[in-house]
């Protein structure tokens, strides 16, 4: 039975029971930020568990993609070192949602693995909870498996608990077993490798409460889970699962790769690249990436392991991306968006290869470097370690692995002392004006204050202010209603103004949410003293546009460039917005425009934007396509902002436009790389844009000054007009933006054209020039050569010439070689207080007495305070004592003849 036989029939078996056939969730769980992956089949029903929701079914059955490389369920480090250990598996699965329980999933479990499958009813094994003697009785009474073979276990083995409190219950595991004469009792649960878990059937009754007591659930679920790859390999009798249909393809294709047989020390590499390339594939089908936080750095953990163990094969390029074909042409059948999404696997696979290579090959030469180096000791330098990962770029785990197979143990205590170091220095280098202040609630003790940044108005808010009684305060105030908005969540804090009774401004600088900062706080204000709150409204508004726009921007970038662009960072401030993504290739002009051209057209739709405010996160969880982000806390009730509900909503805790049309227009400023794998766009809206023109104004005034009359006087009026059409302009007109955009975009190519042809017609004259100069230099030089100081009929020259480049200095040089063909000649010259040498030496020299021009302008250059060198025929050299120019020229003859003696 070939592995796509043994999974259609668990799930024909299934549905000849009633059970719904259901599509396996997502591999990368978005909606449920306690997970990493979904590592269970129960993960797409966890909300049925919980009482939170329902299904129209009460009886299921799956095959669920499942990841377990990270956080609780890591097998990383085992995988190839054994059979059966994976970090992407299939899960089998059939779920009861209240149906039925215990006697029908045991029966049902016995018929399938003995009648169906005809498996030995001799190498079956059950394991049950200590205490459940209805399970015991059921596989006792209702099958007829060996009953020496029933075993019991405690909490450890035999009891599923979803969290510290939720539902839970017994289960019953069914292990198979594959050595030659029978196992033992003790062999169950030992972690033999030929005693395998092959089926856990899990009985959900009781809800797991704060204080640890257990309460029964109204309904009974069932919930189990049979390792797909693990089954596949009992059914078709082999020793390994790597062994059966579902690795052999893949691990043909990575032997055909490598020219490595499959055998001996290879065995365990091969199957880690085998099994690895599986995680990478499904998990960036279903929009992870490998990244540098998260799940995304779990991924590129994956790709490291797997391209460092090609490496132990012998295969130093990108093998991984190799290897998705393969992997597609066997499962894309089953899940098609393995199919669907296959090129952009390829892509993000081969970039991320490739770029790990580079940091492969430096990280490795120093690793050995240093290791090589250790005698009498088994400990690898912690600072060695943290060198490795703060300049090269290698993660620790690697350098881990690396001394482990070398047999040694990285100094971690070091490694994080000099981490936590040059975090302490960043800090320091950081201008921080809340420096000392930033964590209140240490510093000063917890104050009664309401943080309120959204329901404000321009006349401000009425409150007091406490002045904390630290001397370390002073530049600290706490507001009993502080309407500043605090950053979080990549916008800005607001500034603004405390202002007194009597008129009198307080300056405020930055806001957190217990206090704020000010420029300086009066003498005679009182800890209670009545003020009124006022934010900077048009700074605040700025920063509201960008923020909004931020939003339809996001959505956006997934539309035009793949769903498997997510937010990994941004900064919404007043003059601009940021927004950092993955995506593995440069995006194109047209995919910008794109972008850009979509933004703008949500804006023109004159959308509100609506906040849903304090809403169930269940709720919100529902709302279509909502986004969120991985790892963010969010309590019972969160925030949401939609911007027109088929396009944009988002967990967002941030301030935001009423509606669309107050954007104005949106521009992309500027597209880069900051990381393998992660681009940044820049943008600006709004006034943000009237100032981004300013700026490019600034530029083309620049490049007409750069440029002659002949070019630059059709130019200089139309750009005077330019800029009194700008600073005149209404920034929410789009329209007129957008003109104004155009405007300078066809001024700024037309001067940028100017500015090539006339460089290629200054580097024409420039050439031109230096040729004629040459020709006076050459023709001067056959009158020098005549009377140059002799020495055992070699020539010696020096002397000082004007020169009006070092281009043509080098070009003297070359022709002096050209000229002096038996001797030694030096050329000075002094060109913006500066001294700049060329010295040259003849061939038969440099052959018969050793003379090297390198050496010698470094001996003259010292003499006048400065350095050089070059090669044996011809060397340059720069220095700054100009007064001893003459002198050394004099006595230069001098010194070549000593040399040739």
């Amino acid at each position: 039975m070939n592995s796509k036989d043994v999974r259609n029939s668990f799930l024909e078996f299934f549905r000849k029971k009633d059970h719904t056939i259901v599509p396996s969730s997502s591999v990368v769980p978005f909606n449920d930020p306690t997970l990493l992956f979904t590592n269970a089949g129960m993960n797409q029903f966890k909300d049925v568990f919980l009482g939170t929701g329902t299904r129209d079914y009460s009886r299921a059955a799956d095959t669920q993609k499942c990841i377990r490389a990270g956080g609780k369920h890591n097998d990383l480090e085992e995988v190839g070192m054994d059979g059966y250990h994976h970090t992407f598996f299939e899960m089998l699965g059939n779920w009861s949602f209240g149906d039925y329980y215990k006697k029908e999933a045991i029966k049902w479990a016995w018929e399938l693995l003995t009648d169906v499958w005809k498996l030995p009813k001799d190498k079956l094994w059950v394991t049950v909870f200590e205490t459940d003697e209805e399970a015991f009785t059921i596989w006792s009474d209702e099958t007829d498996i060996d009953k020496s073979h029933i075993l019991r276990f405690g909490e450890k083995d035999n009891f599923w608990e979803m969290g510290d409190t939720g539902p839970c219950g017994p289960c019953s595991e069914i292990h198979f077993d594959f050595t030659e004469n029978g196992c033992k009792p003790e062999d169950v649960n030992s972690g033999h490798e030929e005693v395998i878990e092959i089926w856990n059937l899990v009985f959900i009754q009781y809800n797991r409460k704060n204080d640890g007591e257990l309460e029964p659930l109204p309904k009974k679920h069932v919930d189990t889970g049979m390792g797909f790859e693990r089954i596949v390999r009992v059914l078709q009798n082999k020793k390994s699962n790597y062994d059966t249909d579902v690795f052999t393809p893949l691990i043909s294709k990575i032997t055909g790769i490598t020219g490595k047989d499959y055998s001996g020390e290879n065995i365990s590499s091969i199957n880690a690249i085998a099994d690895h390339i599986r995680s990478l594939v499904f998990a960036i089908s279903d929009g992870a990436v490998p990244s540098n936080e998260g799940r995304g750095y779990v991924l590129r953990r994956i790709l490291r392991r797997a391209s460092r163990l090609a490496r132990k094969l012998d295969y130093n390029g990108p093998i991984l991306f190799q290897l998705v074909d393969t992997l597609v042409d066997n499962c894309g059948g089953v899940f098609p968006e393995l199919t669907d999404k296959k090129d952009f696997c390829k892509m993000v696979i081969k970039s991320e290869e490739e770029s790990f290579h580079v940091t492969l090959d430096r990280g490795i030469k120093l690793f050995n470097d240093v290791a090589d180096t250790l005698t009498g000791t088994k400990i690898f330098p912690g600072d060695e370690a943290f060198k490795l990962y703060d300049t090269f770029g290698f993660p620790l785990d690697l350098t881990e692995v690396m001394a482990k197979e070398r047999g040694l143990k990285v100094d971690l205590l070091k490694f994080a002392e000099d981490m936590e170091k040059q975090k302490e220095r960043g800090k320091s280098g950081r201008k921080d004006l809340t420096a000392g202040t930033v964590k209140a609630e240490e510093s000063y003790g917890k104050f009664d204050t309401v943080y309120d940044p959204y329901s404000i108005t321009s006349e401000g808010v009425e409150t007091f202010s406490l002045i904390p009684e630290k001397e370390t305060s002073k530049n600290i105030i706490v507001l009993g209603r502080n309407p500043f908005f605090s950053e979080s969540g990549g916008q800005i804090s607001d500034t603004g103004s405390l202002v007194r009774n009597g008129g009198q401004q307080i300056r405020v600088l930055d806001s957190k949410k217990d206090f704020i900062v000010v420029e300086n706080i009066p003498a005679d204000l009182s800890p209670d003293e009545k003020v009124t709150a006022k934010i900077d409204f048009e700074r605040r508004n700025a920063i509201q546009r960008n923020h909004s726009a931020t939003h339809i921007v996001h959505e956006a970038l997934k539309r035009v460039l793949g769903s498997h662009v997510k937010q990994l960072g941004s900064l919404v401030a007043d003059e601009y917005l940021r927004f950092d993504f993955p995506h593995f290739s440069k995006p194109d002009n047209d995919q910008l425009n794109e972008i850009e051209d979509m933004v703008n057209s949500k804006i023109a739709e004159n959308l509100d934007v609506i906040t849903h405010i304090d809403i169930p996160v269940s709720e919100a969880n529902k709302i279509p396509n909502v986004k969120k982000f991985f790892g963010d806390k969010y309590g019972e009730k969160v925030r949401v902002v939609v911007i027109d509900e088929s396009f944009s909503a988002e967990f967002c805790g941030g301030t935001h436009v009423m509606n669309t049309q107050n954007i104005g227009l949106f521009r992309i400023t500027k597209e880069e790389s900051i990381a393998s794998g992660t681009r940044r766009i820049f943008a600006r809206t709004g006034e943000g844009i009237i100032h981004f023109l300013g700026e490019k104004i600034s530029e083309l005034e620049k490049i007409i000054s750069e440029l002659p009359e002949k070019y630059a006087g059709s130019f200089r009026t139309g750009l005077t007009n330019f800029r009194n059409d700008v600073s005149k302009s209404d920034f929410l007109n789009a329209e007129r933006m957008r003109s104004l955009l155009k405007y300078q975009d066809k001024t700024h190519s037309e001067l940028t054209d100017l500015k090539e042809k006339y460089s290629i017609e200054k580097k024409a004259a420039e050439k031109e020039l230096l040729k004629q100069r040459l020709k006076i230099f050459s023709d001067k030089l056959d009158q020098l050569i005549l009377t140059a100081d002799k020495e055992k009929g070699f020539d010696i020259l020096s002397v000082r010439m004007d020169m009006e480049s070092m281009d043509e200095l080098k070009e003297s040089g070359e022709e002096m070689r050209k000229k002096i063909k038996n001797g030694v000649g030096l050329i000075a010259s002094v060109m913006n207080d500066k001294i700049n040498i060329v010295c040259s030496v003849s061939d038969n020299l440099i052959r018969e007495k050793g003379l090297n021009a390198g050496k010698i302008i470094s001996a003259v250059a010292k003499e006048l305070g400065g350095g050089g060198g070059g090669k044996p025929h011809l060397a340059s050299a720069g220095a700054k004592d100009t007064v001893s120019l003459d002198r050394v020229l004099k006595e230069f003859p001098g010194m070549i003849k000593g040399l040739i003696k």
